[in-house]
């Protein structure tokens, strides 16, 4: 089986999890920076002011903000195409309502696409990755707000106009439907059921009004959704279990219906209005949203579940356990054949091409005799790619490209450990923050 030459291999970070350089070049405070460890255990939450014995995990991270030559030179060796990484929106606006960027944030941004220019690799940027400047919450109660909106498109604007001419494929949220899962990721708050609702709504008007602007800035730029995907299937054949599987995946197309159709869905407003969730909706956000749609839509795909009531973790979701699929040492089912399902469900309900902008195996990664035998990688990614393939060649889904997360290890955003690691490269570092941060080949970057 083959794919086109333009298919877009590749690998996939972003920022809070790798840059590190938290107080350098003029960077803010995000809502990821103030995400603390406890010493000598795994409780995590937010503490800022800064606790000084508490370990921030994005403080240094892998300091990609100091190896980003080394690192982007390794992508290249390694032979990807396409490169996604986010943009740190602090590092532009350290507090978010200011009327002009921060100048050396940009600087370093133009920096790593000199560096995939020079190694002729696409860029993909996420405009906003599971952070935003801590200010924004702090001030104006993040995106329950809609000046957030406003904050986001002076940020957008500034991207837009400083990069139309070097990037063209764009995600403006991470993971959109994160946000009525674990809504600190994206919102750096922890608010009742109906504002996280609410809060999505703001982030998919500001979604629209990106994407109209981007095609007004430069119509070859190719601006897309990105939601967090996984089937889940029935238990059994009970109708009941094969009714509870449907609904348990008309979450995800809530928000994909609204950004790939430009409008709410029946069956959402009826969701919304049966549990109390619904929120006011205007003609000018309706007739935004119309207009705003995206090019492509771009997901994750780790894991499947069941509607089982044996619970299986996973991602930033829960669902149901498959006694039928191996885990890995976290507990994510694998499930290879869930990627070639996950792709025909998205094709056939919105006939838009579709980027697999995350996919890998979070595992424990060993050092023997100087080398690092990550085989369980190697075959979970060879798996799902054949899978993709077959989806592509067989069934005629439209995919554009393969990026593996986490193509260089980094820090969980979930956890802050190191130890789940996904990368092709190692770096020297631990849970706790300890290391050299050297670099090295796993037997997968071959």
């Amino acid at each position: 089986m083959k794919v086109s030459k333009d298919f877009l291999w590749g690998g996939a970070i972003s920022a809070h999890q790798s840059e590190g350089a938290f107080q350098l070049g003029g960077k803010g405070i995000s809502t990821m920076d103030v995400l603390g460890i406890k010493p000598d255990t795994k409780e995590r939450g937010v503490h800022y002011p800064f606790q000084k014995d508490y370990y921030y995990p994005t403080h240094r991270s892998i300091e990609l903000y100091h190896h980003y030559k080394e690192d982007i030179a390794m992508l290249a060796d390694m032979g990807i195409k396409c490169f996604r990484f986010s943009i740190d929106w602090s590092r532009i606006y350290p507090m978010g309502d200011e009327a002009y960027p921060n100048e050396e944030g940009l600087r370093f941004y133009d920096a790593i696409l000199d560096e995939l220019e020079h190694y002729h690799i696409e860029p993909m940027i996420t405009i906003s990755h599971f952070e935003i400047p801590y200010h924004l919450v702090e001030t104006y109660g993040s995106w329950k707000n809609p000046k957030m909106i406003d904050f986001y498109m002076n940020y957008c604007e500034t991207l837009f106009q400083r990069y139309h001419k070097r990037v063209t494929y764009w995600i403006t949220f991470n993971e959109i439907n994160i946000v009525t899962y674990r809504p600190y990721m994206t919102t750096g708050i922890e608010p009742c059921r109906r504002d996280c609702f609410f809060m999505g709504h703001h982030q998919m008007i500001a979604s629209a009004k990106a994407v109209i602007r981007a095609h007004e800035i430069n119509p070859d730029m190719k601006i897309g959704a990105m939601a967090m995907y996984g089937p889940t299937y029935p238990h059994t054949c009970d109708p009941q279990n094969v009714l509870d599987a449907m609904f348990c995946d008309e979450e995800i197309y809530h928000f994909l219906d609204v950004m790939v159709r430009g409008a709410y869905s029946n069956k959402s407003k009826a969701y919304l209005q049966l549990h109390d969730l619904m929120f006011p909706i205007t003609q000018e956000d309706e007739d935004i949203l119309k207009k705003g749609t995206v090019d492509f839509i771009g997901f994750s795909y780790y894991m499947s579940w069941t509607t089982s009531e044996e619970s299986a973790l996973g991602n930033m979701g829960e669902g149901g356990k498959n006694p039928y699929l191996s885990t890995s040492p976290w507990g994510w089912q694998i499930d290879p054949i869930g990627l070639r399902i996950s792709l025909n469900a998205l094709y056939n309900r919105y006939q838009k091409p579709l980027f697999i902008v995350e996919n890998g195996l979070g595992t424990m990664d060993y050092i023997e005799d100087g080398c690092i035998h990550d085989q369980e990688r190697v075959k979970y990614m060879r798996n799902h790619i054949r899978e993709m393939m077959k989806a592509m060649i067989l069934d005629g889904v439209d995919v554009m490209g393969y990026l593996a997360w986490g193509c260089i290890d980094l820090i969980s955003a979930s956890s802050g450990e190191m130890s789940k690691r996904y990368g092709m490269i190692y770096v020297d570092l631990d849970d706790q923050g300890n290391g050299t941060r050297k670099r090295m080949k796993k037997d997968s970057f071959d």
